[in-house]
């Protein structure tokens, strides 16, 4: 099984930062398709931005968070960061990362899933 460990998160004031970071191994990391999903209470998960981390990789953001939330990676730690910035009451929620592998995680969706790390952001 992908473990995935996430950290990170915490409480701030609106208009504040986080910064988010995704650890796995490198079967769960090299050349594959990882995302942040994040889920408020009482509504859908999310899909916040996914990037394929190969080289030809380019982040595909949410329009809720384009332009506030930067995902970066670290190839040779395996981490997959979300800098967030300019935190809005709406972007509390639990934050999740993914990495998708047909061969391990399971359907239908075939990703693996982290415990995820609570952002809470107060006005």
């Amino acid at each position: 099984e992908v473990q995935l460990a996430e950290s990170g998160g915490g409480s701030v004031q609106a208009g504040g930062s986080l910064n988010l970071s995704c650890t796995t191994s490198e079967y769960g990391y090299n050349n594959r398709f990882m995302a942040w999903f994040r889920q408020a209470a009482g509504k859908e998960r999310e899909e916040v931005v996914n990037i394929y981390t190969g080289s030809s990789g380019r982040p595909n953001y949410a329009g809720s968070v384009k332009g506030r939330f930067t995902i970066s990676l670290d190839n040779a730690k395996k981490t997959v960061y979300l800098q967030m910035n300019s935190l809005k009451p709406e972007d509390s929620a639990m934050y999740y990362c993914t990495t998708m592998i047909i061969e391990t995680c399971p359907p239908p969706s075939y990703r693996c899933w982290g415990q995820g790390t609570q952002v809470t952001v107060s006005s």
